[in-house]
């Protein structure tokens, strides 16, 4: 146990801050402070059901932090409301290469993928010729329709009259909104849609029966349009000259065999690492955890 006894008033107030840093825990608790959309399986929600929920709780742990969120619709202006004005450090899901944030290094590599139904021949490519006769679900971003890259793809090709887009924030009264476009591959609104790989993966193995997905190959359209991204986690471009992003990157390295078994259990499809990229049909799909 530890006390001051200052024999001279004037000493008492410096002795008794001098003994609170030397009794004291030594730090204050660290706190990973992360801004997430709370209602956006299969990515996060207020729950924490989601894998960058899972995958934030590990890097917590390695860095010995508590977690806590800020919830915030992943609408436009996402991270100047978040991250960049301070109220958070880390963004647990972003593609690298966005000049707003600083990644650290990729948690995992997907791409946009087909999804259909599971009697349906796979479709691989966007020159698939069956592509001008089916209707075709596509992400649009925004009340403008701002196109994703697979609807640009689509109508450098010629193909519009048969698409249909899906709002990739949809009606945020609703649980997980941006299944919706999964959902009407389902119930035959669409031919097939092209999805966003995480999006796709976890709903279309939820349909009954299951959905097969495929991812979109190759993973570029023309020189300069990716259809696939690597993801990362993100921080702030001004933190720390990087350092903290380096900490957080060897806290992922470190867990990389937990985190790639949390990717695989909610079938994100992959072109990074365990997870066969190719094809996978209804029974197939069946079966995965």
């Amino acid at each position: 146990m530890c006390s001051a006894f200052p024999s001279r008033r004037r000493d008492r107030a410096a002795l008794a801050g001098l003994a609170l840093l030397l009794c004291g825990s030594g730090a204050q608790a660290r706190e990973l402070r992360v801004c997430a959309d709370p209602n956006n399986l299969p990515f996060s929600n207020q729950a924490g059901e989601g894998f960058e929920n899972r995958i934030a709780e590990i890097v917590a742990r390695d860095l010995g932090a508590t977690l806590t969120y800020t919830w915030w619709a992943q609408r436009r202006g996402f991270l100047r409301n978040t991250l960049n004005a301070g109220i958070c450090d880390v963004v647990p899901g972003l593609p690298v290469g966005s000049e707003l944030a600083r990644p650290t290094a990729p948690v995992y590599r997907s791409a946009y993928a087909f999804v259909q139904r599971g009697d349906a021949a796979p479709i691989t490519s966007l020159d698939d010729p069956r592509l001008k006769d089916l209707k075709i679900g596509v992400q649009m971003v925004g009340d403008d329709g701002y196109n994703t890259p697979p609807a640009h793809a689509l109508s450098r090709r010629g193909i519009v009259a048969n698409v249909r887009g899906y709002g990739l924030y949809g009606d945020y009264s609703q649980p997980h909104p941006p299944s919706r476009i999964v959902e009407a591959v389902a119930k035959g609104e669409v031919d097939v849609a092209i999805v966003w790989g995480p999006l796709a993966g976890y709903f279309a193995k939820r349909q009954e029966p299951p959905l097969q997905v495929t991812t979109v190959s190759p993973p570029f359209d023309g020189a300069r349009l990716p259809l696939a991204f690597d993801i990362a986690f993100a921080v702030r471009r001004d933190e720390d000259g990087g350092a903290f992003a380096r900490e957080i990157g060897g806290a992922l390295r470190r867990h990389r065999a937990e985190i790639d078994a949390i990717l695989a259990d909610y079938a994100v499809p992959r072109l990074d690492g365990p997870q066969d990229p190719q094809p996978q049909n209804a029974q197939a799909k069946e079966t995965t955890p």
